[in-house]
C-alpha cells in the first residue's frame, strides 16, 4: 500500500437545511471573539469556528458527485442473494428451477469462499454465507450473478431451499429463559456489571424507593443511499471494492480473511455515500465479500446494490432494550442509589452487540451524582436480524429509561422534575458510576437555565395546565438532561493507535491523510479547517485524500462521535509537526506567505522526496480504564446537554405532534456552526421518529413493514421548529477544543417527548415508538382506572 512504501513507522448525519422553521442560533467569526448571547467563545482562529462552505458541496449540488450505483466498470456484472425465508433451521437441500438456463449465471455458496467464512468484527461468530443452518429471516444464502441486471429477480425466485425447522427465539424474555439456546451457551452474547458503593446497604434506611420499567424498539437507519458495492478480482493484485461505507479498514480486514490474502492485495475505497448513521459500519464487510467472490468467480466486475426493501429487511437496525431502574433516595430528594438492569435484544449474530451495551451501561446513570450505583447489563440472542450500530448506539435506550424515570420518581417525590435533576446533577469534583473524576468545568445548572429560558418553560406549564382541561388538544413541556462519551470507551482508543497525517503534493496542494469518511456530516470539510488553521494558510488549498486503503493510513473508524475530537487533534498534531520540519529543515519563517509556505516544501521535498506529516494517537494525560472492573475514565470527555420539547396531544385522534423544540449544548469548540447546528437539528428530527413513528414490525423474524409506505419516518411537516444554542468549553486535547457531537442529539429528544405527553394528558408512559394506538390504549386505560378509582 502507498501509505506502508513511504514509512515503517507507521438520516446523512444528514444536513437539514435551514428554513422558515428552524431559528438556528450560534455565532462565530474567523478573527474574534463571538460576542454573542447565543454562543460563547473565547479562542481566536482565523478558520475554525467559521461558517465555511462544504468541501463536497458543489459536486453534490451540481450532481457531479458519483455514489456507487453511478459507476460503470468495464464488462460489469450484476450480483444478487437469495435469503433465507425462516428465522431458525436446518439447509436440508437447494435445487434450482430447470425452466432457467442456470449456465449464463455465476452461483457463489459458502464451498467458493477460499478462507474463513466468517465476517470479521469483534466476535467473528456471523457467516459471510450461510453454511448448512440459517439463524434469522433474510440471512444470505446463495449469490448469484449476471450481466443482465433484470434476470436476476426471475433468477432468485426459482431458487428453492428446503429447511427442517428449528425452534427460534423472538424476544429478550424467551432468550433469557434458555429454554431453547440459539447462540453459544447461554444466548448471551455479551454482559458488563458496573458497581460504585455498596447498592445493597442503602434500601432499609432510604426515605423512598422507586421502581419502574422502560422499553425501547427498533429503529432502522433510513439513509438515503441504499448498501452498494463494486468489486473487482485479479490474481494478481487481489481484490479491489469501491461502496458506500463508513469504515474502510473494518471492510479490509474481512476480505483479508474470507480471501485469504496479505493485506497489500485487498484495496477499499469509499464512494460519495448518502448517510449512513451506523448502518455502514458493519454490514458493507458482508456486501463486499458477497460481491468479491461473484467478481473472482465470473471473472467480472460486480455491482451488488440493495433495493429498498431488501436493505430495510437484511440489514441492522437498533437495539430493542428493556431497563429496569430501582432508585433509592433520602426524604430531601437526593439520590442515594441506583440499581439498574439493562436487556438488549442483540440479534442472531454478535456483530457490534457488546459495543452497543458497553455504551449504553456507562450512559445508563446519566448526569447525577449518586455514591451507590450497580449497572447490570446483559444482551441475548434472539433468531431476529442482527441488530448493530446506530446513532449513539446504545446511549438513546438507557437515556430513554433514566429520564423517564426521573419524571417518575420526581412525581412519586411530589417534586417539580426540573427542581429534582437540579438537586442531583454532576459538577466538578464529582465522581460518576466509574468512579471518574470530574476534573473540567460542568454546565448543567446553566445548561438548564438556559433552555427553561428559551422555552419560556414555566410561564407555558401555567398557560397548559389552565387550558387543558377545557380543550381537546392538550399541551404539555417536558425535559431531558444528558451526556454523551466523546471517542472510544475506556482503553478503545488506545488499542485503534490511529495514525493520520497530512501531505503536501507536487502541485502545492496539502492532502489531509486520513480513513475517515463523509457521509453527509461535515468530516471533509471540518477536518481541512483544522488542516488549513494549523498549517496557516488557505482552507481552499487543503483537499482530503480519497478514503482508499491504498492512499491513506487507518485513522480509525467514523464512529462514537471521535473523528473531530480524535482524528482532528491527529491532523492539528501533524499539521504543527509539518511546520516545524519546515521550518528546522527548510528555512520557512516563523511568518510567511502563502508562496514562502510553498517554497520552503519544495525545498523540503528536494531534500526528502516527500512532503508528508505522519503522527500517531496519543491518550490524555490521566486517563486510566480498568477493563475487568469497569472503572476509571470511561470517556476522555463528554458532551453535556439539556432538551426541552413542547407537544400537543389530540384525544380525538390520539396522535402526538411535537409543537417545538429547545436544545442547547456544550460540545467543546464549536469548529462549524452550520454543520453543528445541522447534527443538532438532525439528531432532534431522528430522534422525533424514534419517540413517535418508527415502528419495526417483526412477523416470524422478518421484517413485515420493509417499505418507506408503512415504515413511517418524520416528514418535513412532522419537525418542529428546532432551537439551537452552543455553549462552550474547548477541550485541551480534542481538534481545536472540538469533542463529540453527531450522536449526542439523537439521546434526548424521546424522554422529553414522552415526558411532554406525561404533562398533557396525565398518562405515564414507558415505551417509545408511542403510536396513536398506543396512545389510544393508554389514555383509554387511565382513564378507566381513575373511574375505578372514583367509585
Amino acid at each position: 500500500m502507498y501509505w506502508r512504501e513511504r514509512s515503517h513507522c507507521w438520516r446523512d448525519s444528514a444536513l437539514i437545511w435551514h428554513t422558515a422553521r428552524s431559528v438556528v442560533c450560534y455565532a462565530s467569526t474567523y478573527t474574534a471573539f463571538a460576542a454573542s448571547e447565543n454562543m460563547k467563545t473565547t479562542t481566536t482562529t482565523r478558520i475554525v469556528g467559521a461558517p465555511v462552505h462544504r468541501k463536497e458541496g458543489v459536486d453534490k449540488l451540481l450532481g457531479r458527485a458519483r455514489y456507487v450505483d453511478d459507476i460503470e466498470r468495464e464488462g460489469m456484472w450484476y450480483g444478487a442473494t437469495v435469503r433465507s425465508t425462516i428465522p431458525r433451521g436446518i439447509i436440508q437441500s437447494v435445487s434450482f428451477d430447470r425452466r432457467i438456463d442456470w449456465s449464463e449465471f455465476v452461483i457463489a455458496t459458502a464451498a467458493d469462499v477460499p478462507g474463513d467464512n466468517h465476517i470479521q468484527l469483534i466476535v467473528a461468530d456471523q457467516p459471510c454465507l450461510a453454511d448448512g443452518i440459517v439463524n434469522h429471516c433474510d440471512e444470505p444464502i446463495i449469490l448469484l450473478a449476471h450481466p443482465d441486471k433484470p434476470k436476476l429477480r426471475e433468477a432468485i425466485d426459482a431458487v428453492r431451499v428446503e429447511y427442517e425447522p428449528l425452534p427460534p427465539v423472538f424476544t429478550i424474555e424467551e432468550s433469557e429463559q434458555q429454554k431453547q439456546v440459539v447462540w453459544g451457551k447461554d444466548n448471551l452474547l455479551k454482559s458488563f456489571v458496573l458497581n460504585k458503593g455498596d447498592v445493597d446497604s442503602v434500601w432499609r434506611d432510604a426515605a423512598h424507593i422507586v421502581e419502574g420499567e422502560y422499553r425501547t424498539g427498533a429503529q432502522e437507519h433510513l439513509y438515503i443511499e441504499n448498501n452498494g458495492i463494486i468489486a473487482e478480482w485479479s490474481d494478481e493484485s487481489g481484490v479491489t471494492v469501491w461502496g458506500s461505507l463508513q469504515c474502510p479498514y473494518y471492510v479490509h480486514k474481512t476480505l483479508i480473511k474470507v480471501f485469504d490474502l496479505p493485506d497489500n492485495k485487498v484495496r477499499v475505497v469509499q464512494t460519495e455515500t448518502g448517510g449512513a448513521f451506523g448502518g455502514k459500519e458493519d454490514y458493507p464487510s458482508i456486501l463486499a465479500s458477497h460481491a468479491a467472490l461473484l467478481a473472482k468467480k465470473s471473472g467480472h466486475p460486480v455491482k451488488m446494490v440493495y433495493d429498498r426493501m431488501e436493505d430495510l429487511a437484511a440489514t441492522t437496525k437498533r437495539h430493542p432494550s428493556r431497563t429496569r431502574h430501582r432508585t433509592a433516595l433520602d426524604k430531601d430528594g437526593k439520590l442515594l442509589a441506583m440499581d439498574i438492569d439493562l436487556a438488549t435484544d442483540g440479534g442472531a449474530y454478535s456483530t457490534l452487540s457488546s459495543t452497543v451495551l458497553s455504551r449504553a451501561t456507562l450512559h445508563a446513570p446519566g448526569p447525577y451524582s449518586c455514591p451507590n450505583v450497580r449497572v447490570t447489563a446483559n444482551a441475548w440472542a434472539t433468531n431476529n436480524v442482527p441488530y448493530g450500530a446506530f446513532r449513539g448506539f446504545g446511549a438513546p435506550q438507557t437515556i430513554f429509561a433514566l429520564e423517564r424515570h426521573m419524571d417518575e420518581v420526581a412525581a412519586a417525590l411530589g417534586m417539580e422534575p426540573v427542581e429534582f435533576r437540579r438537586r442531583n446533577f454532576l459538577h466538578q469534583g464529582d465522581t460518576t458510576a466509574t468512579n471518574q473524576l470530574m476534573l473540567e468545568p460542568l454546565m448543567m445548572d446553566e445548561l438548564l437555565d438556559r433552555a427553561l429560558k428559551a422555552s419560556d418553560y414555566y410561564a407555558k406549564r401555567t398557560r397548559f395546565a389552565a387550558e387543558n382541561p377545557n380543550s381537546m388538544v392538550k399541551r404539555g413541556l417536558g425535559i431531558a438532561a444528558f451526556y454523551h462519551g466523546s471517542g472510544f470507551t475506556g482503553s478503545g482508543e488506545r488499542i485503534l493507535n490511529s495514525l493520520a497525517g497530512v501531505e503536501v503534493t507536487a502541485d502545492g496542494k496539502v492532502q489531509v491523510l486520513v480513513s475517515n469518511t463523509e457521509f453527509g456530516q461535515g468530516t471533509n470539510t471540518v477536518l481541512t479547517q483544522i488542516a488549513a488553521e494549523a498549517l496557516g494558510i488557505d482552507y481552499d488549498d487543503i483537499l482530503m485524500a480519497a478514503a482508499d486503503t491504498g492512499l491513506v493510513p487507518n485513522s480509525g473508524p467514523t464512529v462514537a462521535s471521535r473523528t473531530v475530537m480524535v482524528v482532528g487533534r491527529l491532523i492539528e498534531r501533524a499539521g504543527t509537526q509539518l511546520l516545524n520540519m519546515l521550518r528546522e529543515q527548510a528555512g520557512l519563517g516563523a511568518t510567511y506567505t502563502h508562496e514562502e509556505f510553498s517554497a520552503a516544501c519544495e525545498r523540503y521535498r528536494e531534500a526528502k522526496g516527500e512532503v508528508v506529516s505522519l503522527v500517531r494517537y496519543e491518550a490524555p494525560p490521566g486517563v486510566h480504564w480498568d477493563d475487568a472492573k469497569y472503572h476509571g475514565e470511561a470517556y476522555p470527555s463528554y458532551a453535556w446537554s439539556v432538551h426541552v420539547a413542547q407537544v400537543a396531544v389530540d384525544t380525538v385522534t390520539y396522535s402526538a405532534e411535537v409543537e417545538e423544540f429547545w436544545a442547547v449544548q456544550e460540545v467543546g469548540r464549536v469548529l462549524n456552526p452550520v454543520l453543528a447546528t445541522g447534527q443538532i437539528e438532525g439528531g432532534v428530527a431522528q430522534g422525533i421518529g424514534y419517540a413517535l413513528y418508527e415502528k419495526v414490525v417483526l412477523k416470524d423474524g422478518h421484517m413485515a413493514n420493509n417499505q418507506m409506505t408503512n415504515y413511517i419516518i418524520p416528514t418535513a411537516e412532522d419537525v418542529p421548529p428546532i432551537h439551537v444554542y452552543f455553549e462552550e468549553i474547548p477541550f485541551s486535547h480534542g481538534g481545536y477544543g472540538a469533542k463529540g457531537i453527531g450522536e449526542l442529539p439523537h439521546d434526548g429528544p424521546a424522554p422529553a417527548i414522552v415526558n411532554a405527553i406525561k404533562d398533557a394528558t396525565g398518562v405515564s408512559f414507558r415505551q417509545i415508538p408511542l403510536l396513536p394506538e398506543d396512545l389510544f390504549t393508554g389514555m383509554v386505560a387511565h382513564e378507566q382506572a381513575e373511574a375505578s378509582a372514583s367509585l
